[in-house]
C-alpha cells in the first residue's frame, strides 16, 4: 500500500502549512488599528465606496495627533511635578500649542479648567524707581522734636 501523500489542493487549500496572518497595521507600521478604522468607515456610510488607502491614512493621522497631544501633556505633567497625565495637563498642552489650539478651539475638556490669565489692568501699579530712591536718600527727621 502506498503512503498517503499530503498535497496542497487547488489554490493552496487543504493541508500544508498555514502562513501566520499579518495585520494591516503591522504592514503600515502603525499602532492604531487600520482594520477597525476600515470597518468603521464602511459601517458609518460616509461614502458608497472606500479606497484601500483611506483607513491607513486616517489611522496614521490619528496616531500622529494622539502622539503629539500625549507628548505635550507629558511635558505639562512633568512641569507640575506629576508622573500621571490628567485632564488639566491635556488642556494646558492643547491651549498652549498654537496649531492644536486652533484645531480644538471650540472643544471643552472636562475637568480641564482654564488657562491661568490675569488682565494687566487688574495688576497693582508699579512705583517708579526714581521716586523710591529719592525717598531713601533724604535725611530722616527725628520722630519728635526736642523741647528746649
Amino acid at each position: 500500500m502506498e503512503a498517503a501523500k499530503v498535497t496542497k489542493g487547488a489554490g493552496g487549500r487543504k493541508g500544508g502549512e498555514r502562513k501566520k496572518s499579518v495585520s494591516k497595521s503591522v504592514k503600515a507600521g502603525l499602532q492604531f488599528p487600520v482594520g477597525r478604522i476600515a470597518r468603521f468607515l464602511k459601517k458609518g456610510r460616509y461614502a458608497q465606496r472606500t479606497g484601500t488607502g483611506a483607513p491607513i491614512y486616517l489611522a496614521a493621522v490619528l496616531e500622529y495627533l494622539a502622539a503629539e497631544v500625549l507628548e505635550l501633556a507629558g511635558n505639562a505633567a512633568r512641569d507640575n511635578k506629576k508622573t500621571r497625565i490628567n485632564p488639566r495637563h491635556v488642556l494646558l498642552a492643547v491651549r498652549n500649542d498654537e496649531e492644536l489650539g486652533k484645531l480644538l478651539q471650540g472643544v471643552t475638556i472636562a475637568s480641564g479648567g482654564v488657562l491661568p490669565n490675569i488682565n494687566p489692568v487688574l495688576l497693582p501699579k508699579k512705583t517708579s524707581n526714581a521716586s523710591s530712591e529719592a525717598a531713601e536718600k533724604a535725611p530722616k527727621s527725628p520722630k519728635s522734636p526736642k523741647k528746649a
